[in-house]
């Protein structure tokens, strides 16, 4: 393998797409299909469990709380499994094999999954787990390490990879997610396999492009230490260390055992005891999360006043992200089944054929400029990297194939398209006896990715500008936005009678959830994780983002309990007032924050 010393000027830039490295964009497809992969089977698993028995498309019939139940718990395994990745790759295996495990986990995992019987879907979520685990640290760790000789580039970097990101969730969701509701829940996971392996091959063909980048785990003379750091080090002992494992353990049986306990009725739960009169389940999580806030805040009274003071506010704005996830993270599950069950799909008319032409801009044009992109690659690359560079255009050919089947489907079923019996025959599309256009349920999903596009570059001007406001007041807004949300479907529900299984409620209100939703992800998601740079020591860092990525964790899981009792909230007050319980906490929270400005800041110590 042509290596080269990374104590050395790298010579990345020499071969440039866009005015950034080659490999950047190696990177930005990887991603791309992981993400796409990831996003497009989410999109599903809620609905796949929920889905009737019966009829055209029939999944597992259980009742949402069962549903909510595993899924939360599979989304906060896959946060706290980062860690575990993180770990491999920095002591044993380095970020490129971290990389290449994790994506054919993941790839194993969508082939399982896409077999539908119930040790299948539970070995392929595993595989998921674990996969997602090694793969999503490693790959920004890449980036950062390609840019390490230039840092005035590093953001610009940061931009187009989360393009790839965003690009992938949203045709992971657009597309696995109408084939998974429109043709087969098969279909619609084993699509996000296929493409999971095309993003594992094409890095795995191209990783000479890194050099050495990633080969080997990161030794102590590449961490960078800040020299003005002569803060007190306050180690692990024994009985810290002893803490830690007991609080993970006992998270981890709770977080595992809750949907086991519920999906089996009972029959099997590791928690079924009581101590002095509270529920094992109970018991459990909450003595974790205490022995977890008593360690923590501990160890932060061990440091001098002005690092203290900065892991207070760190502190502070993790339980504003969990409080953002928390609400953020119904997308999957309570606002999809929302949009299946209580929400008009149907359009007919003028209506119908202005959908499709949006739906058709929406899908066309974005997937246009990708190829363009992915044509500057192979101009750069396919002299060196053509078997690569082949595997990369087959997956696009793939996914224009797919897309426009699905625009040619559609506008046929909306009466829009005249096709003969015979080309139907060819194409696999059923005859339609009624001329109608029905969204799927995953569809509205999409709007996050394709606003966050939209209006992510407003946002970072926003933050460029004089206007740039405090970190506390970033998140306020975030929240209040999060909340205003929320807000769209308390009104838009507000006519559905309590018990309801089913609404026709219009589509504007689900859309408006997703703007400010988005709204609000941009002001907290890409705001968060900055500050811990900023205010905590480089020697913290790794321990203070694990307790960053925790607090996310249990954000997922306390998502899918909120979702769980969505359907209780429903049938005793309405789906409204479950909306309204939600916007009152989302925007009591964003106040608090914005209040508390000048006690944070006076923590924060002049960090901005």
């Amino acid at each position: 393998m042509d290596t080269k010393n990374l104590d050395t000027p790298n010579n990345f830039f020499e071969s440039k797409v866009l005015g950034h490295p080659a490999g950047l964009f190696v990177l930005f497809f990887t991603e791309m299909w992981e993400r796409f992969s990831y996003y497009g089977m989410r999109a599903l698993l809620v609905m796949f469990f929920t889905a009737s028995v019966l009829g055209d498309h029939p999944g597992w019939g259980w009742p949402r709380e069962h549903a909510m139940s595993l899924f939360g718990s599979y989304t906060a395994l896959v946060y706290l499994s980062t860690m575990l990745g993180g770990y491999f790759a920095d002591k044993l295996i380095g970020f490129r094999w971290a990389v290449i495990v994790g994506a054919l986990l993941m790839t194993l995992g969508h082939g399982c999954m896409a077999v539908e019987t119930p040790f299948f879907i539970y070995l392929g979520l595993g595989l998921l787990v674990f996969g997602t685990g090694f793969f999503k640290p490693n790959m920004t760790s890449i980036v950062s390490l390609m840019y390490k000789d230039h840092p005035e580039k590093k953001d610009g970097a940061y931009t187009i990879f989360y393009m790839g990101v965003n690009a992938g969730a949203f045709f992971g969701i657009l597309l696995c997610g109408y084939l998974g509701e429109k043709v087969g829940w098969s279909i619609g996971f084993g699509l996000a396999g296929v493409f999971m392996l095309f993003g594992l091959l094409q890095f795995y063909f191209t990783q000479n492009i890194f050099g050495d980048i990633g080969l080997k785990p990161l030794k102590t003379r590449d961490i960078v230490i800040d020299k003005d750091d002569v803060d007190n080090r306050v180690p692990f002992t024994l009985w810290q260390v002893i803490v830690v494992l007991l609080c993970s353990a006992l998270g981890l049986i709770w977080v595992i055992n809750d949907p086991i306990s519920k999906i089996s009725q009972g029959a099997s739960n590791l928690l079924d005891f009581k101590i002095a009169g509270m529920e094992g389940t109970n018991f459990t999580i909450l003595l974790a999360l205490g022995l977890f806030l008593f360690l923590l805040f501990y160890r932060l009274t061990k440091y001098s006043k002005v690092t203290k003071e900065k892991l207070y506010a760190v502190t502070f704005f993790a339980f504003l992200t969990f409080s953002f996830f928390a609400v953020f993270e119904q997308a999957p599950g309570t606002l999809t089944i929302f949009a299946r069950d209580y929400t008009d799909r149907i359009l007919v008319g003028n209506s119908s054929l202005i959908f499709l032409i949006a739906n058709s801009l929406i899908a066309v044009v974005p997937l246009g400029i990708i190829t363009w992109v992915l044509f500057l690659l192979f101009k750069q690359t396919f002299k060196k990297y053509g078997l690569a560079n082949i595997i990369l255009s087959i997956s696009f050919v793939i996914i224009w194939i797919i897309t426009i089947w699905m625009l040619v489907r559609d506008f046929y079923g909306a009466g829009f398209l005249n096709l003969s019996d015979s080309t139907l025959a060819s194409l696999k599309i059923e005859k339609v006896k009624e001329s109608l256009t029905q969204i799927p349920a995953s569809w509205f999903s999409v709007l996050n990715s394709l606003f966050i596009i939209t209006l992510a570059p407003l946002f970072s001007k926003w933050w460029e500008s004089r206007f740039n406001p405090g970190a506390n007041v970033k998140f306020g807004i975030g929240m209040i936005l999060l909340g205003l949300g929320m807000a769209f479907l308390v009104f838009g529900a507000r006519d559905i009678v309590p018990g309801a299984k089913t609404a026709s409620v219009s589509i504007f209100w689900l859309i408006m959830v997703y703007l400010f939703h988005t709204m609000a992800e941009l002001c907290i998601s890409p705001v968060g994780l900055s500050y811990v740079s900023k205010l905590v020591p480089a020697r913290m860092i790794a321990f203070m983002f694990g307790v960053w990525y925790l607090a996310i964790a249990i954000a997922n899981k306390v998502a899918g309990i909120l979702g769980e009792n969505a359907d209780r909230i429903a049938s005793e007050k309405g789906i409204s007032y479950f909306f309204l319980i939600i916007t009152g906490v989302a925007v009591a929270i964003g106040v608090m924050s914005i209040l508390l400005t000048p006690v944070i800041k006076k923590l924060m110590h002049e960090v901005r």
